[in-house]
């Protein structure tokens, strides 16, 4: 596994640590826990009667097809940490019919690894690499209640203590981070953060909803000449294949999928440039960014600011 990126952010240049964290180019995880769904779970509630009735009478040809399009991701979260994701996609739910507090990752089916359980993993790899910080985005919410949010809410401030930065209409930057020892940046997709200042709102996430590169990025760019989002938003690079066209391709999954357009988004990413033009792109998040090198490539994309910053104090000079 390559660690090269495992501290990139300690490692930027000083020229950035005054760059606002909205403006830096940051690799993220699309439906980051799907590497351990569980084949045997239920299904999502929200999913049609019409599918339940289909997973239920022929689950033995329904379940297979679930599992290799429903996973986006091979590598566990400490891995991926490692390699040098900051951001990760992160859908949370309560099991129906389950009498007990446990809370799971879901996309279609259930992850047989708890959520708390997994985040301790993330605060436990936090200590050991004190520079390096993470957006978890939590959403979805499936099965969950107002009391099952608040117990969860206050695990989360347990785990992460200090380390949870307080939602902030100013710019973060890394030097004011490090300054505060804050290094959990918590968006939760629901109403309830008006209540809890330690979370902050929902992360725009631009979803192409397309099964081509060509889609994907004509989308992308046509969103990037709307302007972009004044904080935090995520350019999604990846892929979805509808119903129909897993019913035409029975032997392609996700991964075959992702790697046959892999060449044409690597092109695209490496063009963007982060930075605090109307064009430009902050968090940029993909599939199975363990196998392809996204984290690289998008961390690169930070010298181009740097280039630019350092032009700017040239000129003041």
């Amino acid at each position: 596994m390559d660690r090269s990126c495992q501290d990139w952010m300690a490692a930027l240049p000083e020229d950035l640590w005054d760059t606002p964290l909205t403006h830096l180019a940051i690799p993220g995880s699309h439906d980051a826990m799907s590497y351990c769904l569980d084949i045997n779970s239920p299904l999502l509630r929200s999913e049609s009667n019409s599918f339940w009735l289909l997973d239920k009478l022929f689950c033995c040809f329904t379940r297979p097809a679930i599992f290799k399009w429903a996973t986006t991701q091979d590598r566990s979260i400490e891995e991926q940490l490692s390699m040098g994701i900051r951001y990760f996609d992160l859908r949370v739910a309560h099991k129906p019919n389950d009498s007990s507090s446990y809370l799971y990752f879901t996309h279609v089916i259930y992850t047989y690894l708890t959520v708390l359980k997994t985040l301790e993993s993330v605060a436990t790899w936090l200590k050991s690499h004190p520079k390096e910080i993470v957006i978890l985005a939590c959403s979805h919410f499936e099965g969950m209640d107002d009391t099952c949010h608040e117990s969860f809410i206050f695990s989360l401030k347990k785990l992460f203590g200090f380390k949870l930065c307080p939602w902030k209409e100013s710019a973060l930057t890394l030097r004011s981070l490090w300054a505060s020892g804050y290094q959990v940046i918590l968006s939760y997709d629901a109403q309830i953060t008006a209540r809890h200042p330690e979370l902050w709102p929902a992360i725009p996430y631009w979803w192409a909803n397309q099964c081509t590169a060509q889609g994907v990025t004509s989308y992308l760019d046509w969103n990037k000449d709307h302007g972009r989002p004044k904080g935090f938003f995520v350019a999604g690079l990846n892929l979805t294949a509808d119903k129909c066209y897993i019913a035409k391709n029975p032997k392609e999954s996700l991964r075959t999928l992702t790697y046959s357009n892999w060449e044409y988004l690597r092109k695209w990413v490496k063009d963007q440039v982060p930075g605090s033009d109307p064009k430009s792109l902050n968090i940029i998040a993909g599939d199975f960014v363990g196998p392809l090198p996204l984290c690289s490539l998008i961390i690169a994309l930070n010298q181009k600011l740097q280039k630019k910053t350092t032009s700017n104090t040239k000129k003041h000079h």
